[in-house]
């Protein structure tokens, strides 16, 4: 959900049920070409440069409204090399993507890669610089964060269901709300299909993380002959980011949290527990401690939403037991929510609500709640609680688009065997819809993002060699585990 800030920090027709004629690829292409100049602050880098391009708000009235998105390009040094565009999102949604293709090059994307594509980034519409939506988002709502409070009861659930209605109320009033039914992954989707052929290319390439994997699997089948080599990295299954996915971040905590156990264990300095399970005792006592008592506005809930941004990369952890060091002993921590984040949380809300219809009945939530606590402990009574998905204005949204086995062998899935935001088990159910689309890679590692700055050789080597020769495994592999440097 927040891969851009822990990075450092996818011939057959549509397969949209209900879908339009606007859905399909043009035979021939929009005739809107891009204008490169300087890049804004955010995304400003050496030899990078941005443009702006005019989508339809609604592909259903192509003439009709137009917004803008912003489109940056790392250019590849080596012409002779060059073998055309690579497209990024870092995932989200809500996440902007100008900076990607920058922050790719800076942080390890290969050599053999950057000088056999131009690096496209993009603000996807609603984010960053894209016709930015809003929600207006108090500091305190901001920092309160993404997942609803930890539910422990029925009542709890109603309660929370108060708070989700009013920021739902909140986005549907607000001075973007006339975007809401447009501002999804299928419509993301196809603005990439015009920014595809106002780069005058034929084909793209793709390199998509965690809710990329969705963008990049809808893009493969809306525009299946558009699509050359795809890589999908940390993938949500073949159904996005619906209930289910969000549900099965807090298994994915469970999956990933003891090799956080292991090494805060191996550091008494942080007084947290010698051993795993003191660790995970200390988890829930603090978790416990901070639902009744928060520190300096920190209450159980963020506290467990810390900690589960934690497990995303190992170098993170120590901040992370640092930060338990001083909740534990009653001192305040720094605020948690980054810069720009009420653009970012609301085009998130905006995308998560009008991809897929979420339940409006409270008594499914509290039956989701009491039956999560007990399966995932640590966040289940979070993931699984109401939100203001249940309470979205009903605008006659498109269908979801419909992952399927049509269209070129193409696809490479990269995936962690213990990933935290993107669970195992909805990478497997991706691959089985896209069926003999796609090739997949496991490695056995923790954590959220395979490509590139993941230390599995194995992984990354198999993307690197795809990327840079077309060449795809054989057949599905497992990697074993790097040793630890």
């Amino acid at each position: 959900m927040i891969a851009l800030t822990l990075a450092i920090v996818a011939v057959a027709a549509t397969a949209v049920a209900g879908a339009s004629a606007a859905t399909t690829d043009p035979q021939k292409d929009t005739t809107a070409s891009l204008k490169w100049g300087p890049c804004p602050k955010e995304a400003a880098g050496p030899r990078v440069e941005c443009a702006t391009l005019q989508v339809p708000l609604n592909y259903d009235e192509p003439d009709g409204r137009q917004i803008e998105i912003a489109v940056s390009r790392l250019a590849s040094e080596q012409p002779s090399k060059r073998r055309g565009v690579l497209f990024t999102n870092p995932g989200g949604p809500g996440a902007a993507g100008l900076s990607y293709p920058a922050a790719l090059a800076a942080l390890g994307m290969p050599k053999e890669v950057v000088d056999s594509y131009d690096l496209i980034g993009f603000d996807p519409r609603g984010a960053g610089r894209s016709s930015p939506v809003t929600c207006d988002l108090t500091a305190q709502q901001q920092e309160r964060g993404a997942f609803p409070t930890y539910a422990r009861s029925a009542a709890d659930v109603t309660r929370e269901a108060k708070y989700a209605r009013s920021i739902a109320r909140q986005c549907s009033g607000s001075r973007s709300a006339w975007m809401l039914p447009h501002t999804t992954t299928a419509n993301t989707a196809r603005d990439m299909n015009r920014i595809r052929a106002a780069l005058g290319e034929s084909k793209i390439s793709y390199l998509g993380a965690s809710y990329g994997t969705s963008l990049g699997s809808v893009y493969a089948t809306l525009f299946p002959t558009r699509g050359d080599r795809i890589v999908l990295d940390s993938n949500l299954g073949p159904r996005g980011y619906d209930v289910g996915a969000f549900r099965l971040v807090a298994r994915g905590m469970e999956e990933r949290f003891p090799d956080f156990a292991d090494f805060v264990a191996g550091h008494p300095e942080y007084g947290l527990g010698t051993t795993p399970g003191q660790v995970t005792a200390k988890f829930f006592e603090l978790a416990k401690r901070l639902d009744h008592d928060p520190v300096g506005g920190v209450n159980g809930t963020m506290f467990r939403g810390r900690t589960l941004d934690g497990l995303y990369a190992d170098i993170l952890w120590p901040d992370v037991a640092k930060t338990w060091q001083s909740l534990d002993q009653g001192k305040p921590v720094p605020p948690a929510a980054p810069p720009n984040a009420e653009n970012s949380m609301a085009a998130r809300l905006y995308v998560l609500c009008a991809d897929t219809r979420w339940p409006t009945r409270i008594g499914e939530y509290q039956r989701d709640v009491a039956v999560d606590r007990l399966l995932y402990p640590k966040l289940g009574g979070s993931t699984a609680n109401i939100g203001p998905c249940a309470f979205w204005p009903d605008k006659s949204y498109e269908q979801p688009v419909k992952i399927g086995d049509r269209g070129p062998s193409n696809i490479l899935l990269v995936q962690n065997k213990r990933d935290p935001g993107t669970p195992l088990v909805g990478a497997k159910k991706l691959h089985r819809a896209l069926g003999g689309r796609a090739t997949m890679v496991i490695a056995d590692e923790g954590g959220h993002g395979v490509y590139p700055l993941g230390r599995n050789m194995c992984a990354n080597d198999a993307v690197t060699t795809y990327l840079v020769t077309g060449k795809l495994p054989a057949h599905d592999k497992k990697c074993a585990a790097e040793p630890v440097s």
